[in-house]
């Protein structure tokens, strides 16, 4: 086995380039975009850690070991493109910046649609879902094209899935505090039937890991239930996290509300 470093084109120019129009967007646009706004130091430090960490998911020996070798290094290299560059390229994102991008109505009503919890966390669950049916799956091993939509699509639809629940954009906000509650507690059980799939099965699935050679001390149907508690600890540690600091943001919201008769006597006086 010789694991090896990822340097095709495609990938490293579509990093660098990413990279590329965020230092133009908060350098030398940002004088057209927002001129009172500083160089967002911190925020650029949370991106530019989201493009290493895409990188490290796609372009380390990691895919390699997913790709060939154990489930559960796919599941890490998935967990982390989904969740990790997720979170840090969102909170990276200036709000001034992503809301200049969102100033065509056109274009703020198709992101407001589609990063609804009820549209985007709907279709992450159902696509994450499809991709773990044996035949997907075992065609985007094989395939480079169809791998690489895979993760593509991983990716984007964990945009979505989270804008909700992260976002910094006035244009396109995080939802109600209800809603936000509701959305995290479905995305926790949409991803139970994969969890059971891979967990419960009694015997492994994918015929890739199975006939794989075993470069640690690993079975595969051992691998595959270390894969689905990886995926499911990750996803519950998200979603417990986003939901225990929205309830209690919604706590001090409340709180600093006037009580209802309070607001009463203010109308009234």
């Amino acid at each position: 086995m010789q694991l090896h470093w990822h340097t095709e084109p495609l990938l490293l120019i579509s990093l660098l380039l990413i990279g590329w129009l965020y230092a133009l967007g908060t350098g030398p646009l940002r004088q057209k975009i927002a001129p009172t706004e500083k160089y967002p130091l911190g925020q650029a430090l949370l991106f530019y850690s989201g493009l290493i960490i895409t990188y490290l998911a796609v372009g380390s020996p990691l895919d390699q070991l997913g790709e060939q070798f154990l489930f559960s290094a796919h599941m890490v290299q998935h967990m982390l493109l989904i969740y990790f560059s997720t979170t840090l390229f969102i909170f990276g994102t200036p709000s001034w910046l992503i809301d200049h991008l969102l100033k065509p109505e056109a274009v703020r009503k198709i992101v407001s649609v589609l990063t609804h919890p009820a549209c985007g966390g709907l279709l992450f669950t159902v696509v994450y879902t499809a991709w773990h049916v044996p035949g997907l799956y075992e065609l985007a091993l094989r395939d480079k094209r169809m791998h690489i939509l895979e993760h593509w699509t991983m990716f984007g639809l964990g945009i979505l899935m989270l804008w909700p629940y992260l976002t910094l954009s006035q244009r396109v906000p995080r939802r109600a505090y209800g809603i936000r509650m509701l959305g995290l507690f479905l995305l926790m059980v949409g991803q139970l039937p994969v969890f059971a799939f891979l967990t419960l099965a009694g015997e492994a699935i994918y015929p890739t890991y199975i006939w794989a050679p075993r470069i640690i001390d690993l079975d595969p149907l051992n691998d595959q239930i270390l894969g689905g508690i990886i995926m499911k600890v990750i996803n519950m540690g998200f979603s417990l996290t986003i939901l225990g600091t929205t309830f209690y943001a919604w706590s001090k919201s409340e709180e600093s509300d006037p009580e209802p008769d309070a607001k009463l006597t203010t109308l009234t006086q």
